[in-house]
C-alpha cells in the first residue's frame, strides 16, 4: 500500500461522517484516486499534499473516460471531503459547473422499477427476504432496510426511521396506507421481536455482505429499483393516473389543476423516499 492511500484510510477511519454505506464509498473513491494519482506520476504524495495540479488531473481523467455528470459529483464530493479534512478547502470552487461539471439528467422518462415477483424464493436468509420486502413496501434505502427496527419503527399509522438508518443522519416517517404494508410489519415483529433485522451474531457489515451475497446468488441487481417502483405507485394513489416513467401523461398532458396535483404528489413523494427536493421525484417518475 502506497503512502498516500494509507493516509487517505487513516483520514476516513479518524472523521466518519455519514452512514455506514456513505463512509464505504469515500473509501472506496479516495483509494481509486490515490490508485489514479499514482498511475498518473504523482508518486510522493501525502494526504496533506493535495494541489491544485491534482485535483485537475483527477478532473481530466474523469472526463476523459466519458464518466456521467452524476459519477463525476459523486467523486467530487468525496475530494472536496479530501480537501476539506486537511485544510484545503479553497483548491475547489463551491460550484461544479465551474469545473465545466454538467448538470446531472434527472429526467429520462425511461422506469428502472424493479418487483420481488417470484424472486424472493430463491433468498434463503429470512432477515434478507424481509429487508427486501421493506425496500418495496415503504421504499426504504439498503441500509435502512437492513437496520430497520419494527418495534421502534411501527407507531400504528405510520413507521419511523432513526437518523441513524437514513443517508445524511436524516430521520422521517412513511405512512402505512395499505393493509399490506400493515401484515408487512407484523411478519416483521415476529422475525426481529425487540432487535432489528439483523441477527444478534452479526454485525451490519456482516448482514449487508449477507444482502448482496443473497442477492447476487439469485440474480437480483439494482435492488433500489424497489424504491422506483413504491414512488410509481404512490403517485398514481395520490394523482388517480400513472407517473409518467410508468406510461402515465407527460407533465405536459396535463392540465393547470393536475399540474397542482402533480407538484403535491411529488412533494409527498419525496419526503417519504428522504429527499428535500421535489426535483428529485422525476428520477423516479420522470417528467
Amino acid at each position: 500500500m502506497d503512502n498516500l492511500t494509507y493516509e487517505l484510510r487513516q483520514l476516513c477511519n479518524r472523521n466518519r461522517d455519514g452512514g455506514h454505506t456513505t463512509q464505504a464509498d469515500r473509501m472506496r473513491s479516495l483509494g481509486l484516486m490515490a490508485r489514479q494519482l499514482h498511475e498518473m506520476g504523482f508518486r510522493r504524495m501525502g494526504a496533506a499534499s493535495l494541489k491544485q495540479k491534482h485535483v485537475r488531473a483527477l478532473l481530466d481523467h474523469w472526463q476523459g473516460k466519458g464518466l456521467s455528470a452524476g459519477t463525476t459529483k459523486n467523486y467530487m464530493a468525496h475530494l472536496r471531503w479530501w480537501a476539506e479534512k486537511t485544510g484545503k478547502t479553497a483548491l475547489l470552487p463551491n460550484d461544479n459547473a465551474a469545473l465545466g461539471i454538467a448538470d446531472r439528467q434527472y429526467v429520462t422518462n425511461v422506469s428502472k422499477a424493479k418487483t420481488l415477483d417470484g424472486n424472493l424464493d430463491r433468498i434463503t436468509d429470512p432477515y434478507v427476504s424481509m429487508s427486501l420486502r421493506l425496500q418495496a413496501g415503504f421504499g426504504l434505502r439498503r441500509e435502512e432496510a437492513i437496520k430497520f427496527q419494527p418495534g421502534y419503527a411501527d407507531r400504528g399509522d405510520h413507521i419511523s426511521l432513526k437518523g441513524s438508518w437514513c443517508k445524511g443522519g436524516k430521520e422521517r416517517s412513511i405512512p402505512i396506507t395499505e393493509p399490506e404494508q400493515r401484515e408487512l410489519l407484523q411478519t416483521a415483529h415476529q422475525l426481529a421481536g425487540s432487535g432489528s433485522l439483523i441477527p444478534a451474531h452479526k454485525s451490519y457489515k456482516e448482514q449487508r455482505q449477507t444482502y448482496d451475497g443473497q442477492c447476487k446468488a439469485a440474480g437480483l441487481k439494482a435492488m433500489h429499483g424497489l424504491r422506483h417502483q413504491y414512488a410509481q405507485a404512490r403517485y398514481e394513489v395520490l394523482t388517480g393516473w400513472k407517473a409518467p416513467a410508468a406510461g402515465g401523461p407527460s407533465s405536459k398532458q396535463l392540465t393547470p389543476a393536475q399540474r397542482v396535483q402533480d407538484r403535491q404528489a411529488r412533494l409527498t413523494i419525496s419526503r417519504e423516499l428522504g429527499h428535500e427536493r421535489e426535483q428529485i421525484t422525476a428520477v423516479y417518475l420522470g417528467r
